[in-house]
């Protein structure tokens, strides 16, 4: 894994975060069955019916129930330290394409203009992941994974994280506000969305079961893209159907990360997208932070005004005239463009106009003629209907 920096700040360019579960979505079956459990001298059934029963007989999490039950078996058998569980996860066969996966879509973000990173989020263990030979050669940005606590012999002694199907959502939340370190507090700050450094928008969520479901459903609900996988072997798309029939997924595709494979054109088609999606934001962004500085300069009675002014202009009733009319008759100050805009609205919403004679309207446009230096055209129009009024 990259040696990077906790805190990520937000880019010049648009970020995709591309977040994994890791078994069955980039390995073929659960990362310990394939040496870890055959290492202790367990059946790979037998191992997970005693982790299951084990945590349903003590209202344990299922996570930490395996955790203790690779820890047991591996007592008088190997030495359960970090190194043995990284070299069980050099063992960890991956799907098609997996190998470079990772630095192909990179490239292809790169060329347009997209920055593309990768992240596992995954109730596996951390430490086998990271001894898989994409870990190594700096796939990731962060593994989020269940972990051990190591002793001073490098020995697991105890869960230092634990990653189920349900706190998985967190990490969402990390990666959007570049908040990476798991005991950062700041996470749970207010960012405004134009310091968010990865919209969910630009999230891509990559799994293959139930357990993936409340990211996925996080991401979808979110704006952005959830793919469902499936073991291209065996061809058995019950799991992303079901996910799919739900609204828990945008896409399904088979787990093969080859190049022009069809996961490889989804991911590819949805980095085309993210460039101009984040065009507009940004075009949003900016008529946003103009918005703001011009309320500063013009401050609160100025814009008040403004919007009294705008109000009239959409006004559809005469009570809504009315009382925007009063209000406005508190005003002293006004400059020749906002006098000019008044009577254009006083022709040109009918509304307006044929009250123009009600004795509290009258007496306002009477006021504003009176300081009008230069009358328009619809300036002279209202004089003249108030006049033959008199």
């Amino acid at each position: 894994m990259k040696n990077e920096t906790q805190k990520k700040n937000k880019e010049d360019k648009p970020v995709i975060a591309i977040c994994y579960d890791f078994d069955k979505t980039l390995t073929p079956d659960d990362m310990q069955a394939q040496g870890y459990i055959q290492a202790v001298k367990c059946d790979v059934g037998e191992f997970w019916k005693e982790s299951n029963d084990l945590a349903a007989q003590n209202d344990m999490d299922q996570n930490l129930a395996y955790m203790f039950q690779m820890n047991e078996k591996a007592k008088g058998k190997v030495l359960f330290t970090k190194q043995t569980l990284e070299e069980n996860g050099a063992k960890v066969r991956l799907f098609p394409g997996v190998e470079d996966w990772f630095d192909r879509i990179k490239a292809y973000g790169i060329k347009k203009g997209v920055i593309v990173e990768h992240y596992i989020i995954s109730s596996g263990l951390k430490e086998m992941i990271e001894g898989t030979v994409v870990a190594k050669n700096g796939a990731f940005e962060k593994i989020y994974a269940s972990s051990f606590y190591y002793d001073k012999d490098g020995v697991a002694v105890w869960p230092a994280q634990v990653v189920n199907y349900t706190n998985k959502t967190q990490f969402l939340f990390r990666i959007e506000k570049g908040v990476l370190d798991i005991n950062d507090q700041s996470v749970n700050d207010y960012f405004a969305p134009e310091d968010i450094r990865v919209p969910f928008g630009n999230m891509i969520y990559i799994g293959d079961s139930d357990t993936d479901i409340p990211c996925m459903k996080l991401v979808t609900a979110n704006g952005g893209y959830s793919i469902g996988v499936y073991n291209e072997e065996t061809a058995d798309k019950t799991k992303v159907y079901k996910m799919m029939r739900e609204g828990r997924i945008k896409y399904f595709a088979a787990a093969n990360y080859s190049e022009n494979s069809e996961l490889d054109s989804i991911v590819k088609a949805i980095i085309d997208r993210t460039i101009t999606n984040h065009i507009v934001e940004n075009l949003h962004f900016r008529c946003k932070k103009e918005t703001i500085e011009n309320d500063k300069s013009n401050g609160e009675a100025q814009i008040e005004k403004m919007d009294l002014i705008i109000s009239l202009e959409n006004s559809r009733n005469f009570a809504s005239t009315h009382s925007i009319v009063k209000k406005l008759s508190l005003f002293k100050d006004w400059t020749e463009d906002e006098l000019n805009t008044i009577f254009d609205i006083a022709v040109n919403n009918s509304q307006v106009f044929y009250i123009l004679n009600d004795i509290d309207i009258k007496l306002f446009f009477i006021e504003l003629l009176k300081i009008m230096k230069n009358l328009s055209d619809n300036a002279r129009k209202v004089k003249e209907i108030i006049n033959d009024s008199v």
